[in-house]
């Protein structure tokens, strides 16, 4: 039965072949260029004797062409066949896209193994093992690096050679997650020379020169888990898509921040930290401010010690706590808080012998529900059923 042809010869895309076989939607062919779907590479796309084929397949006796419906044709007669030359020649580009991508990642990642790959309508993925921490700058390089090798113009070639010395080469790639398997009882390994930039052992179809390709555009990177860094990158029209969305993003910052293009970076560092600096002073401000409202929180007497009893707003318990804590390090008694907004909450800190703060929450959630508890220095409450306004009156009278 016949393989596909099409690795060989991944440029002819119209071809004449005799059905051999035919069962349901499912057809074989004397010779065939549609490429089954396999190596990370999606099915072939087109028509066999005006009928559309939806899938293609590869089985131990050769490629089966599955079809949108049953033919009128049968085995022995002869058809015409059409490859879909748009989606054969995206996926030629992308496939050796991302082996020219793994020749940048020979020249910048550490401990390089070959860990997966595929194709879909959209985008392509590489899965590179390597020790080295893809972080943005190097995302960036081998961007550069690959684009920067299909302006050269590197010749693209393949040879089938003896599976023993392909193993022995040090230069080849091998997949680990797709070709390693499938060859591993093969006397013969296709290889894929990118001269003088990347060889790899691969059985999909390929440009002859890298120029083909046109733009690649990384999109992003992440880790799939197994010691793994996934690229994925756009080729072709959507890389320009891609790289048009960027550039425009980059000049609308630029001008936002009155800047050349090539300066936006350095003026969002100078924003980031203009902001951290605002941020520190904003929160030294508000923790005086509210230093200032608990210190001028009204004072009872209660049980021969002074407590300090009120509402606060705007201002997280944890924060409230914190400078009741202070208050009570500096002027002893007892300060007691309520505060909140949709869900209220009780701080409580006392000196020593002043009170137990833990029983002051314990009264209050005891009267309005909701939980808490701590010691008898500092306890606080939350999810209390009452306005804190409630709450700090009752705090007075108890």
């Amino acid at each position: 039965m016949a393989d596909s042809l099409a690795p060989a010869d991944p440029y002819t895309l119209s071809f004449a072949a005799t059905v051999t076989a035919v069962d349901g939607d499912g057809l074989r062919l004397d010779e065939t260029y549609f490429y089954p779907e396999g190596g990370g590479q999606p099915a072939d796309r087109g028509t066999v004797g005006g009928v559309s084929v939806e899938h293609v397949a590869e089985d131990e006796d050769g490629v089966v062409h599955y079809l949108a419906e049953e033919p009128d044709f049968g085995e022995g007669d002869e058809v015409q066949a059409e490859v879909d030359p748009e989606f054969r020649t995206y996926c030629m580009r992308a496939h050796t896209a991302s082996h020219v991508l793994y020749g940048a990642g020979r020249r910048v990642l550490d401990d390089l193994g070959y860990g997966g790959f595929d194709i879909s309508a959209e985008k392509v993925r590489v899965d590179f093992e390597t020790s080295t921490d893809v972080d943005d700058g190097v995302l960036a390089e081998l961007e550069r690096l690959t684009n920067r090798a299909v302006w050269d113009s590197h010749e693209v070639a393949w040879e089938h050679v003896p599976a023993e010395e392909a193993r022995g080469r040090e230069d080849v790639a091998f997949n680990t997650k797709t070709e390693e398997g499938v060859m591993s009882d093969a006397d013969e390994v296709r290889v894929v020379t990118v001269e003088d930039w990347d060889v790899a052992a691969c059985g999909g179809t390929h440009v002859r020169n890298t120029r083909e390709i046109g733009p690649v555009s990384v999109l992003e990177r992440s880790n799939p888990g197994e010691g793994l860094t996934r690229v994925e990158f756009a080729v072709g029209p959507s890389a320009v898509e891609r790289q048009a969305d960027v550039r425009r993003a980059t000049l609308d910052a630029a001008a936002a921040l009155g800047v050349p293009e090539d300066e936006v970076g350095d003026a969002v560092r100078r924003l980031q930290a203009d902001r951290d600096d605002l941020e520190a002073e904003l929160a030294d401000l508000k923790s005086e401010v509210l230093e200032s409202r608990v210190a001028g929180l009204d004072a009872l007497e209660k049980d021969g010690a002074t407590w300090r009893v009120g509402t606060l707003d705007g201002f997280d318990a944890n924060d409230v706590g914190e400078a009741a804590k202070e208050a009570v390090g500096d002027a002893g008694g007892v300060v007691a808080v309520a505060g909140g907004d949709g869900g209220t909450y009780v701080v409580v800190a006392a000196a020593d012998g002043a009170a137990d703060a833990g029983d002051v929450v314990g009264d209050v959630t005891d009267e309005f529900g909701g939980g808490g508890g701590g010691r008898p220095s500092f306890a606080q409450g939350g999810g209390i059923s009452a306005d804190p306004a409630e709450v700090a009156a009752y705090l007075r009278e108890s």
